[in-house]
């Protein structure tokens, strides 16, 4: 670990709600093609035609108007209080019909909790050793939410290779490990259900 890394995984970040005030930060994390191929962070909320048909703006929108409500989809993770890292998309399971209909991530029983859906680093703080601080971030926001327990779906990648933005995006266990979730499930080699509680 180099020394920026130890740096960075001494931080302690904060979690902010996404809304209008939150907005250009969501998108500084996001970059001009919203994460990954125009996803805006809607993969898991909309179907796949819905997703393919909004790829790009209209992703965009639909995420816009989530803000908006009272409800967060999520949360944008700071560095201090005005330098945005990553984007955390959580909520109750029921908030991402995709992943509800998911084979592999199926539920594990009916603990209602809260789904990290998705986690994603500016891709300027990768490879910083931030992802454990950005979890914890994302639990002390769900514990001040009112939630009891964290779950998430992170990927496992196997003999030593990188996960790609794509495939990464729900996490790395091994992150989740480091921010004090359990494993609860192993639906597939490289994908465990990890629990964590926050309350």
């Amino acid at each position: 670990m180099n020394a920026r890394s130890n740096r960075k995984a001494s931080v302690s970040l904060t979690a902010k709600e996404l809304s209008k005030k939150t907005w250009s930060d969501f998108e500084a994390v996001l970059g001009t093609n919203g994460g990954a191929r125009g996803c805006w962070c809607m993969h898991w909320r909309l179907s796949i035609e819905e997703w393919t048909k909004g790829k790009g703006e209209g992703n965009k929108q639909a995420m816009k108007r989530l803000a908006q409500r009272k409800t967060p989809p999520g949360v944008v993770v700071y560095d201090g209080d005005d330098t945005p890292v990553a984007w955390c998309s959580l909520g109750p399971r029921s908030s991402f019909p995709r992943l509800e209909r998911s084979p592999l991530l199926a539920s594990v029983d009916d603990e209602p909790v809260c789904a990290i859906a998705c986690v994603y680093v500016q891709k300027e703080h990768r490879d910083s050793g931030l992802l454990p601080a950005i979890l914890e971030a994302v639990c002390d926001y769900a514990a001040s939410a009112g939630y009891e327990i964290a779950e998430g779906y992170p990927v496992e990648p196997r003999d030593g290779k990188r996960a790609g933005a794509d495939t990464a995006m729900t996490g790395i266990a091994s992150a989740f490990l480091k921010a004090g979730f359990s494993e609860v499930a192993r639906p597939r080699g490289d994908r465990p259900i990890m629990r964590r509680k926050v309350k």
